[in-house]
């Protein structure tokens, strides 16, 4: 059973910085793209950031220049560095993992989620 956990989210006032990670668990060859999405109430779940296994990165226009994403291949956890944060950046954030459970058959996994919320 593959499981993705998330930890970091919490509750910061504007222009401070929280750091988000999420590490895989169980039974697997490979984890490909990394990503975090987040969701805020109302709204449809949205791409923050993701990076493949080459740690070649994306991120939505919202966020960059502020926001860093990273990963060690190591121990299968992916990184959101998050600075300068605004209140619209509230919502739940979850992280999703492209992941070889066999060597012919690769699935997306997602996180719980985690609530980050931003205080003006």
């Amino acid at each position: 059973q593959v499981q993705l956990m998330e930890s970091g989210g919490g509750l910061v006032q504007a222009g401070g910085s929280l750091r988000l990670s999420c590490a895989a668990s169980g039974r697997f060859f490979r984890i490909d793209a990394m990503g975090w999405y987040r969701q805020a109430p109302g709204k449809q779940r949205e791409l923050v950031a993701d990076i493949t296994r080459s740690n070649s990165t994306n991120y939505a226009d919202s966020v960059k220049g502020r926001f860093t994403i990273s990963r060690d291949n190591a121990k299968n956890t992916v990184y959101l560095q998050m600075n300068s944060l605004k209140p619209e950046d509230t919502a739940v954030y979850y992280c999703k993992a492209n992941i070889w459970v066999l060597l012919t058959t690769a699935r997306d996994y997602w996180g719980q989620g985690t609530q980050v919320t931003v205080s003006s």
